[in-house]
């Protein structure tokens, strides 16, 4: 890809049709975004394990307790994000989606959580309507201390970025809580566009819109988001949702919003502490050791060797049977009851899923075990 010779840099500058190619943010390396003082919160997106083709409950409430005990081991901010793709969203019908939220509430009643709303009901609509993620973020509504992901949908994303733009303003007209925007790569689905800059400058000044997450697997788009809000410091948190990624995030000082979290919580929260500097004048640390230790460098690809197989592609080239593999790595560990996907799904691993995590997770736990690491049975 050639520079073009002169950049963007003046969002006054940017037309719906600018390519990030066209801005100075596309060329920023994420070494100079490194940010060794700022520990951001790491946002999982919890699994809904099954047993019996029915919900376990008590597994659900295990795992997620298990996750919080590594946030407060590291003090790192943790926030769930129910009802979203590990969640199984696309499968629940309304009332197992409010009896999710419910029963969370019920277990964690200080805890934040995230969760994700899409259209319901479009499928054979010809154009887009906002009042079709009502019904799911009017259950979210009914609690306190949560924000509400507005995951994309088909009719949302094959709009022009100007109609797209507005479609997110009428989503948010029905906000009570925070929202966070959502894009994706073609990569999960061949319909997905990602953000031009336009557009996500745009969700960016929106009042009701927190920040945004951005699933990407093969183009660098989280990069350009962190890039643009920093340089004009916007009040809007870039999230990554790459899986293959989670380092990055970690070094740039910023927000993950990933399925990995499930499967690798005490690791990516011993990582976000071991990355930061000690000793940095005018700057406290009340969390962990607050030291910077080399030894994060062999963490971060010992976490990505696993999620590299719990996310690896099918044959379709997709990676939606993660949360299969997920649910094996936690049933491994003792915290769900069956490596069992919900009834409807159709994202399913073969017979040797469980054999092929147990290899997937020698590598981390001889890690997390030299470290010191606990949470992962060492």
């Amino acid at each position: 890809m050639s520079t073009p010779t002169t950049l963007i840099s003046d969002p006054r500058d940017l037309k719906p049709t600018t390519g990030w190619n066209e801005t100075q943010w596309a060329y920023v390396g994420e070494e100079e975004l490194v940010d060794h003082q700022t520990k951001t919160r790491l946002c999982v997106a919890a699994l809904l394990p099954f047993k019996d083709k029915q919900p376990d409950w008590a597994g659900f409430e295990k795992s997620i307790a298990w996750m919080l005990e590594a946030a407060r081991h590291y003090n790192v901010e943790m926030d769930f994000v129910l009802n979203a793709d590990t969640g199984y969203i696309f499968d629940l019908d309304n009332e197992m989606y409010a009896e999710v939220l419910r029963l969370f509430r019920a277990s964690f009643p200080d805890q934040r959580f995230i969760a994700g709303v899409t259209a319901r009901g479009a499928e054979q609509d010809s154009e887009f309507q906002a009042e079709r993620y009502h019904p799911l973020i009017d259950l979210v509504q009914q609690h306190e201390n949560c924000e509400v992901m507005i995951m994309t949908s088909r009719l949302l994303n094959i709009l022009d970025p100007e109609r797209r733009r507005d479609a997110y303003f009428q989503i948010a007209e029905h906000l009570t809580r925070p929202g966070i925007v959502h894009a994706l790569e073609p990569a999960f689905v061949s319909w997905a566009t990602p953000y031009e800059p336009w557009l996500l400058y745009q969700l960016a000044q929106h009042p009701k819109f927190i920040g945004g997450k951005v699933s990407t697997l093969d183009e660098p788009h989280f990069l350009y988001w962190a890039a643009m809000c920093k340089d004009l410091k916007l009040d809007f948190s870039p999230h990554s949702g790459d899986d293959y990624g989670i380092a990055s995030a970690i070094k740039m000082g910023l927000p993950l919003l990933i399925g990995a979290g499930v499967s690798a919580a005490p690791l990516i929260c011993a990582a976000k502490d071991m990355w930061l500097l000690d000793n940095v004048p005018g700057k406290a640390f009340p969390t962990g050791t607050g030291r910077f230790d080399t030894n994060v460098y062999k963490l971060f690809e010992a976490f990505q060797s696993l999620e590299d197989q719990v996310f690896r592609l099918d044959e379709r080239m997709s990676a939606s049977p993660y949360k299969h593999s997920t649910a094996h790595v936690l049933h491994s560990m003792g915290l769900i009851a069956a490596p069992e996907a919900h009834p409807q799904c159709k994202d399913l691993r073969g017979a040797d899923e469980a054999a092929r995590m147990a290899e997937a997770l020698r590598r981390p736990l001889r890690i997390a075990k030299r470290l010191g690491i606990p949470g992962l049975g060492v």
